[in-house]
């Protein structure tokens, strides 16, 4: 799990983020101790309304960086567009998208889990309470996980 924040006070921060941890039966490690699991992404959602020909979209875009181009859903189950690129190609593929006349219903970067770990319902639960605790703090911005 990585847990982005954002915060004045890292010491009330981090005090904050271990009794999440502590308070769901985890331990809180080090910084960038489970970052091999992921992969940074810059991940861009478009609306498919108006897009035309995906496949082209897709065979321009992979000269500017383009991994991986499928269907996602938003917050409220609509349909979108998610491409992805590598972090380092964040800048030239965004420049491509709006050099087609795309605007983007977000941009942004994501940790991408490089493997899913499944788990007992009950333990996944867990897992998902703490992720809902952390959420809830006013400090964190972000969580990502590797749950299946």
């Amino acid at each position: 799990m990585i847990v982005e924040t954002a915060t004045d006070n890292p010491t009330r921060t981090v005090a904050n983020v271990r009794m999440h941890f502590k308070d769901h039966g985890g331990n809180m490690g080090s910084t960038g101790s489970v970052s091999f699991m992921f992969n940074r992404m810059g991940v861009f959602r478009l609306d498919p309304a108006g897009l035309g020909d995906l496949e082209s979209l897709e065979l321009e875009l992979i000269d500017h960086g383009l991994e991986e181009m499928g269907e996602g859903s938003g917050e409220k189950g609509e349909k979108q567009i998610v491409i992805r690129c590598a972090f380092a190609n964040f800048g030239q593929l965004q420049a491509a998208i709006e050099a087609r006349g795309l605007t983007p219903l977000s941009a942004e970067s994501e940790y991408i889990p490089t493997t899913h770990t499944e788990l007992a319902e009950a333990q996944a639960t867990e897992v998902m309470q703490l992720v809902d605790a952390l959420e809830q703090d006013e400090d964190v911005q972000r969580v990502f996980h590797n749950l299946a």
